[in-house]
């Protein structure tokens, strides 16, 4: 990429994810800007301060992570709270395409500095969730799920220990979110699949290593409001001004909401009859609110009659699936 079609790129209006790569060594690493798109998340709710930042960094973690899915489908990273803060669940696909919420306990009370222990795991409970969900799923193949408690003070560390204890690689994140953006920054150390003899195999072992220090060394000056406040163009050049890097054609994250009449009518079916047929009894039709993109769907009686006179088979809707009213 030359410098100017890089200028040029890195100063697009649009959200923007920028990869990068060391040269000479096995270290890569992500900026993304998102800004729109968390507008949009944020459109339908009023989340409290604290919570809209815990939520905010998730929806740029899940996007520098999806950047480097390996297939058609979509990462889906989830908190469930035993705190104020029930769930937190981003939902992000191999082109970026993006949607989030949040849930609250019916009488939570959170504070503009609520600590993410208070929040999500005030009795020891909490739980962090990856799903990596294919899009063209084989017969019986089910989404991979990977649970662990949930370790750490804030949004970056929490993820970062996920990875280092399931995906066994050494990942670094920076994140901030306000009202206005969403940003973050990750870097990856990457395993080196050489033929190399035993001594060139160690010193390239020992230079990735020696770039990988340098390079987290260098992300750990950057400050959460200099994050928040500086494009990515300026905050490559500030961090790694004396590194030699290779810079990627941008990717362009979005809203998008994949919740259908078909899933909602699933998650129905998920319920079972007698609790559908109890809710019709209640209030005559039931609708469903979708908790992401806030679109309506009604169901009376002779739409849950045919729900549940079909054969086809249920498919697992991802949580949260919307509320019934």
């Amino acid at each position: 990429m030359t410098t100017d079609a890089m200028t040029d790129a890195m100063t697009d209006t649009r959200d923007t994810l920028q990869k990068f790569i060391f040269d000479n060594a096995a270290v890569r690493g992500e900026l993304i800007e998102i800004s729109d798109t968390w507008r949009e998340v944020q459109a339908r709710h009023a989340y409290p301060k604290a919570v809209r930042s815990a939520l905010g960094e998730m929806v740029a973690a899940s996007a520098l992570l999806s950047a480097n899915l390996k297939f058609n489908g979509a990462i889906v990273m989830q908190i469930h709270g035993d705190g104020p803060v029930r769930l937190l669940v981003v939902e992000c696909d191999a082109d970026l395409r993006i949607r989030a919420t949040a849930k609250l306990a019916p009488d939570a009370e959170i504070a503009d500095d609520a600590s993410l222990t208070s929040m999500f795991n005030a009795h020891g409970k909490g739980r962090f969730v990856i799903t990596l969900d294919p899009a063209d799923k084989m017969p019986g193949q089910q989404p991979y799920q990977g649970i662990v408690p949930l370790d750490g003070e804030d949004m970056a560390t929490v993820i970062e220990n996920y990875m280092l204890r399931s995906e066994q690689m050494d990942t670094r994140l920076w994140l901030a979110a306000d009202d206005k953006v969403s940003r973050g920054m990750l870097l990856q150390k990457l395993p080196r699949h050489s033929g190399k003899d035993d001594q060139q195999k160690q010193a390239t072992e020992e230079e990735d290593l020696e770039t990988w220090h340098r390079a987290v060394m260098l992300g750990q000056t950057l400050k959460r409001e200099e994050l928040l406040s500086t494009g990515i163009e300026t905050l490559l050049k500030r961090l790694f001004w004396e590194e030699t890097i290779r810079v990627f054609d941008p990717q362009h994250p979005q809203f998008h909401c994949s919740c259908t009449r078909e899933k909602v009518g699933n998650m129905l079916k998920m319920l079972g009859k007698p609790e559908v047929d109890s809710a019709l009894a209640d209030l005559g039709e039931l609708g469903i609110n979708c908790d992401f993109c806030g679109k309506h769907y009604s169901f009376d009686k002779v739409d849950c009659a045919q729900l549940f006179a079909s054969d086809i088979p249920v498919e697992t809707m991802l949580p949260p699936s919307g509320s019934i009213n």
